[in-house]
Formats: C-alpha cells, structure tokens, sequence
C-alpha cells in the first residue's frame, strides 16, 4: 500500500512540476504533448491571431509556422492594442469568440486577463523564460522585446560626451536638445516603479525643465534625430541598430539603469475555436526556432540565448509589468502634467 502511495504521488508530483515549470526540451513528455496538440490541431485546421503586431511581422511569423504545420489555415486581425481590445470586447457583449490568439501591449493583456478573456497555459517552452518576461499564472509569456534607451546623434555628438546614465540628461546643454514620444506613459511608469516615486518625479520635474522637443512616434523621432533635427532622443534599441546597419549617424546609450522593456505578451483565448493550434503556435514562437525567425525580422527576442550581439552588452532591463496598467490612467495623468 506505501509503496503504492508513493508511486500515485510521484505521478501527482511530477505531472504538475512539468506543468508549471516546463517539459525538458526534448523529453519524452514534451514529444507526448506535442503530439496531442498536433492531431487536435489536425482535426481544428484553422488559427485566428488578434494583434497589435506589424502585418509584415505577422505574415514572416506565420510563414515559418505554416512551413512545419501546413494543415493549419491561418487568419489574422490587425489594429492597435486599444482597438484590438475593444473588438474582443465588442465580440464577447454580443456572445461570440473568433480568436484564437492575441498579442497587444501589457497594458491591454493585463485588462484580458482581468475580464476572463485569456486562458492559463504552460507552454513547454516558457521554463526558458526568466521572471518578469512571463505571467506567474501562465497567462502570458513576451515573445519579442522593446529597450527604451537614449539614443544619440553620432555627428552632433561625439561619443565621449554622450549621456551615460538618465541624470546626464539634466545637464543644461541638452535643453531644448532632447526630443521624447508625447505618450511615453509606460515608460513614466516603469521608472516610477523602478526608482521609487520621490526619485522618479525629481529626475522627471528636472527632465521637464529641459524644454523636450515632443513628438508623435518612436520611429519619427529617431528619423528626425538621425537628419539633426535633435541632438538626442528617446528611442527603441533595436529600431537604432537597424539604422546604424543602413548607415544613419545614430548610436545609443547601454549603460543606462534602468532600461525599460516594453513586452509583446501573447496569450490563448479562453475560449478559443481552435485551441490546440493556437497553443502549437505559442510553443513554436516561443522555441529557438521560432526566436530565431523573430530576430530574423528585426526585432529582439526575449529568449535568451537567441540575439546574442544585444546579450553581450550586459544590459540592465526592467520589464514593464503589464499590472501596471491597472494605474495606468494616472500615470498618463502625471505624465502629462509635467511634459505639457
């Protein structure tokens, strides 16, 4: 009978370590699991993805997907994070559910999960992930990265009197110098969290003083900066080292503390049609396989070990929590006061 006892616990036991700590990849129990997603998916056929991800992303990630699941039919609705939620809200008043999938800014995730639209599920894959980068209660895992970084104009600025931490851009001779998204409200946030509130608000009163040159996008902004229209900007890491690659006069700062991290969650529907599918392509974008076709595309992986150049820089991240949407309109509040 202990004998027994013991092996039924042992059972108990390691189906919920693999459940919520991950498969080891290549195991017996992970080709197990595999299997069954891929002859539930066989019988489902069909994948609809909800997100706020570029189109071109989307078709390059779906490509490689369909490459090794070809039985799978895949469709996809894309909009901002915002209009993507409403939609899903929209659908779920008049009684339906078409997605399978979804993938919006943290803020949106977090309201997902709060109004019962996402399902918990532990993908083989997600024990490669490190804390903060992945939901505690499997909800959501990031699968692609974005640095908030100061970057910089190479000819304006020589790199010796380039800002080297957050404080340098107090400096007097970057007033009127420093160009900044008129809604960096994640940003704010995360420093908030980050600094503690008295020393994020005086680094933001000092900031405000500086006479920030706002603008609309991340993407304008260092486009505007790489033609000299400023000195300095806020900026995306990965949209700055495309740039370099094509020859703009653009670098950015590594060492700063903290860079924040805008996470990409993606979740399965709680009532997703086509479950199986969906959790298949969860599994595959978040294996190296599918890293590598989201580095591939340009943009950062947030498993490690896949962009290996970004790595080595010894970057000191802060991923922005996608609970912090639950302050978010205050945030947005506070942001505005002090910039506008």
């Amino acid at each position: 009978m202990n004998r027994l006892y013991r092996s039924a616990s042992l059972l108990v036991f390691s189906t919920i370590f693999f459940f919520v700590i991950g498969f080891p990849p290549g195991s017996v129990a992970q080709d197990s699991h595999t299997g069954k997603l891929i002859e539930g998916a066989k019988k489902e056929a069909s994948l609809i993805w909800y997100t706020s991800t570029s189109i071109e992303d989307i078709k390059r990630l779906f490509d490689a997907f369909t490459k090794k699941y070809p039985f799978i039919k895949t469709e996809f609705f894309n909009a901002g994070s915002a209009r993507v939620f409403n939609r899903i809200l929209n659908e779920a008043r008049a009684g339906k559910v078409f997605f399978d999938l979804v993938a919006v800014r943290g803020v949106e995730t977090h309201q997902l999960v709060k109004e019962g639209f996402l399902q918990p599920y532990f993908s083989p894959e997600s024990s490669a992930y490190p804390q903060g980068f992945k939901d505690a209660k499997g909800y959501w895992v990031d699968y692609f990265d974005a640095y908030n970084v100061i970057g910089y104009n190479t000819k304006l600025v020589p790199k010796e009197r380039a800002p080297k931490n957050w404080d340098d851009l107090l400096d007097p001779r970057w007033k009127g110098k420093i160009a900044m998204d008129e809604e960096m409200y994640s940003w704010y946030a995360a420093m908030v969290v980050a600094w503690g509130r008295e020393k994020a608000q005086s680094f933001m009163k000092g900031l405000a003083k500086q006479d920030i040159q706002l603008r609309s996008g991340q993407t304008l902004i260092a486009q505007l900066m790489a033609a000299g229209e400023f000195h300095v900007g806020m900026a995306l890491a990965h949209r700055i080292e495309k740039m370099k690659e094509q020859g703009a006069p653009v670098e950015w700062v590594t060492t700063l503390d903290p860079i924040t991290v805008s996470l990409h969650p993606i979740g399965v529907a709680a009532k997703a049609p086509h479950s199986n599918a969906a959790k298949l392509f969860i599994d595959f974008v978040l294996s190296k396989e599918g890293q590598q076709v989201v580095l591939a595309i340009g943009r950062t992986p947030s498993r490690p070990g896949i962009d290996t150049k970004m790595q080595s820089k010894n970057l000191k991240l802060f991923p922005i929590a996608p609970e912090l949407g639950e302050n978010y309109n205050q945030y947005q509040k506070e942001f505005r006061e002090l910039f506008r």
